[in-house]
């Protein structure tokens, strides 16, 4: 498996084994949001001191706040990724069933820690025989969607019997309604936040951990006295803070997912799938689709697991969504 299978945006691989791809390129592979918070200026104070305990307690209450959150249910890391790698150090699952496909690094981590990992489409069948369930909700790269309700009965049967519920909710702020957020806290519940793709500040390297206290003194021990920078928190605060914005954003994505929509479908190309930061596509044969988009400098993300299936995220504008028609079509 090479690099760019394994999550997108790895767009110094793409140049050089594409060197004579037309530029500039178009990156399309990450489901990032191509409509970033415009406001990321920091202090001097943010880049040159220690980050304090005001600022860390700025920036959590305005996510708990932004996503319903208890306060006291969240904290603070560098982003998901790390937090889902940490995870297996806290708890001890022995069977582990995981929403499949999904995001790769799921069954990754478990297999590593030594789990009897399931890979399903229905993991919530397994509620009765497994230690715990791991999904996406909303699911990366399908798009679909677990009820809240469903989700909450069982939390509750894993709890019974000390079990786990784990989600991760990294797309949760397109569709804030499925969100598990405010029962954070909860026993058994274990909820995974990314700043980044929303927001379109993946570079900024902030997430949460939504978990019982147990949990995340645990998690607490291992990512140190400093988990996230100065920077991170002073943007994290305000970004948060501006519901607006959101509020417009979600409007915006919509719009903009629904121009490629129609793009894709006179391109020939079968959408099954996706949410409003990216499609899921289907083609007869998507290797050689995706490296002919390649040619054209237009880089959508491939997969491992299917010969059949694409995901394509959103142009940031209208000239890139011409190129993109453009290239379907070649």
């Amino acid at each position: 498996m090479t690099d760019d299978l394994l999550h997108g945006g790895a767009l110094d691989l793409m140049r050089r084994r594409f060197p004579d791809a037309k530029g500039p390129w178009l990156d399309l592979s990450t489901g990032v949001s191509p409509f970033a918070y415009p406001d990321v200026a920091v202090s001097d104070a943010a880049l040159r001191n220690l980050p304090t305990r005001a600022m860390m307690h700025d920036c959590r209450s305005a996510m708990a706040a932004a996503i319903g959150a208890p306060d006291e249910s969240l904290l603070l890391a560098p982003g998901s990724e790390l937090l889902i790698r940490l995870l297996p150090d806290m708890i001890t699952p022995r069977s582990v069933a995981i929403l499949s496909p999904s995001y790769g690094d799921h069954a990754r981590v478990w297999r590593a820690a030594g789990a009897d990992v399931i890979e399903t489409p229905s993991p919530l069948e397994h509620a009765e025989n497994v230690d715990a369930i791991v999904l996406c909700n909303p699911n990366n790269p399908d798009g679909s969607v677990f009820a809240r309700r469903d989700l909450e009965s069982v939390r509750a049967q894993m709890a019974a019997r000390g079990g786990w519920l784990i989600v991760d909710e990294a797309y949760a702020d397109l569709n804030p309604v499925v969100s598990l957020a405010p029962l954070g806290g909860e026993n058994g519940l274990i909820v995974f936040r990314s700043f980044g793709k929303f927001y379109g500040l993946a570079g900024v390297r902030l997430g949460a951990l939504i978990a019982p206290g147990p949990i995340r003194n645990l998690m607490t021990d291992r990512l140190g006295v400093w988990p996230v920078s100065g920077a991170a928190l002073e943007i994290g605060a305000r970004v948060y803070a501006d519901k607006k914005w959101a509020e417009d954003t979600r409007v915006r994505l919509a719009a903009a997912r629904a121009r490629v929509d129609r793009i894709l479908a006179k391109g020939g190309v079968n959408i099954c799938g996706g949410t409003d930061l990216f499609r899921f596509v289907e083609a007869q044969d998507a290797y050689a689709l995706w490296e002919r988009l390649a040619r054209s400098g237009v880089y959508v993300r491939r997969f491992d697991w299917s010969p059949r299936h694409l995901r394509i995220g959103l142009p940031p504008d209208g000239q890139a969504e011409e190129r993109l028609r453009k290239a379907l079509t070649l």
